[in-house]
């Protein structure tokens, strides 16, 4: 099935297009936050290392302390009104930044990623519930890969988006635009399919029992403990090398540090590709095969990446890691969904999301001090093992797609 065969199906579809138009919307003020903030606090504070990294604190902390507590809650509540009471409430928080602006000084910006990100870990597991609840399954593995086409797009456009955005209007108006971006995505939202009177009432267990569910609905089920171990996996692979890119430029090259730009530039233009391509094969590709795949071109990727010392190698092999990451992300989405019922759908993205970050901090935290132990084509080599064994990993998945023995949804 063609791309552009796939695309009018798709987009016929209310849900994915009012759930494409919010995603926007949303893209849009994270990205004009994210930077806007970065440039700020950069400026507030003479580039101060430990204010800067706080801005990823805000960002990241509320994904290990919300995100299972969001997905339960998103089980329990209705979907889409929980998706347009965050998005509302992202917006009157910008009201209360710029509040806090005037009275508490420039610190205050801090505030405005905390609560957006604490939001979205209640969000993010509601839209894919609803994606679970109104996309055909036929057209499951296509949307994702539309959707994260969308993502793939703002990283390449969305810097420089928040930057002009910011050196252009400044630090206000940046958050202006961002709290207008969240209400705009409310507004959108509410032009969804109404939720279903018939789902489960909140009151019927309680928030315990419900989490208890959750952790054994996951170990009950072969493909989601086996997507786990694959997330684990991926998780310290990249937290090893995502800290260590600029050292790729000024060890292995011997280029200076700005030439860091180029290799993203690079990846984000790979990652649109990679979106359109996963779009156009997902018809005719599992998502176990896609996601298997996938690592195993990650692996050539970061091995070219890891040992080359010439430019334009380099960035071939930055554009071969980027190209698959979205048939990495789409396919793992497709198979959470199509694997797991729908009243279970954001517990089981509530625990499986944290063992992926989780994996990646621990090895974030500890990639400085091996660089100052072993030499970095070392510690590249080590990341290729680490994706090469969560591909293995997916063998027992691979065989049951091939034998069409796909894990029943009524199996407990």
């Amino acid at each position: 099935m063609s791309t552009t065969a796939a695309t009018p199906g798709l987009l016929s579809n209310r849900f994915i297009r009012i759930i494409l138009l919010s995603g926007l919307l949303l893209q849009i003020g994270i990205w004009v936050r994210n930077f806007a903030i970065l440039l700020y606090v950069t400026e507030q504070t003479n580039a101060n290392e430990i204010a800067i990294s706080m801005i990823s604190v805000a960002e990241f902390a509320p994904i290990f302390i919300f995100s299972f507590i969001g997905g339960t809650f998103a089980d329990r509540w209705r979907p889409k009104r929980t998706m347009v009471w965050c998005d509302l409430l992202s917006a009157v928080s910008v009201l209360a930044v710029l509040l806090l602006m005037e009275f508490a000084g420039w610190g205050a910006v801090f505030f405005a990623t905390l609560v957006s990100s604490i939001l979205s870990q209640f969000s993010q597991p509601s839209g894919m519930k609803l994606f679970k609840l109104h996309v055909p399954e036929s057209l499951m593995q296509a949307g994702m890969s539309l959707y994260q086409t969308m993502f793939a797009l703002f990283m390449v456009l969305g810097p420089v988006l928040g930057t002009f955005v910011y050196q252009h209007f400044g630090i206000i108006l940046s958050i202006g635009v961002m709290g207008v971006a969240f209400l705009l995505s409310a507004t959108v939202l509410l032009f969804l399919p109404p939720d279903r009177v018939t789902e489960k009432a909140a009151g019927e267990t309680t928030l315990r029992q419900e989490m208890v569910l959750g952790f054994r609905y996951v170990l009950s089920r072969k493909t989601l403990t086996t997507l786990g171990g694959c997330f684990v996996m991926a998780g310290l692979a990249l937290g090893l090398i995502q800290p260590l890119g600029i050292f790729l430029v000024t060890e292995r090259l011997g280029l200076p540090k700005e030439y860091l730009q180029w290799l993203m530039l690079v990846s984000g233009v790979a990652m649109i590709a990679g979106g359109g391509l996963s779009m156009g094969i997902a018809k005719r590709m599992s998502p176990q095969l896609m996601l298997a795949g996938g690592m195993v071109i990650s692996v050539i990727g970061l091995l070219i990446s890891g040992l080359s010392t010439w430019l334009p190698l380099t960035l071939v092999g930055q554009f071969i890691s980027g190209l698959v990451m979205p048939a990495i992300q789409i396919s793992i989405n497709t198979m959470i969904l199509k694997n797991t019922e729908s009243e279970f759908v954001g517990r089981v993205n509530g625990i499986l999301t944290p063992l992926f970050m989780g994996a990646m901090v621990i090895t974030m935290g500890t990639a400085g001090w091996l660089k100052k132990h072993i030499p970095l084509v070392s510690i590249y080599i080590i990341a290729t093992v680490l994706f090469f064994i969560g591909a293995l990993i997916m063998l027992p998945l691979l065989r049951n797609a091939k034998t069409g023995n796909r894990e029943s949804l009524a199996e407990k």
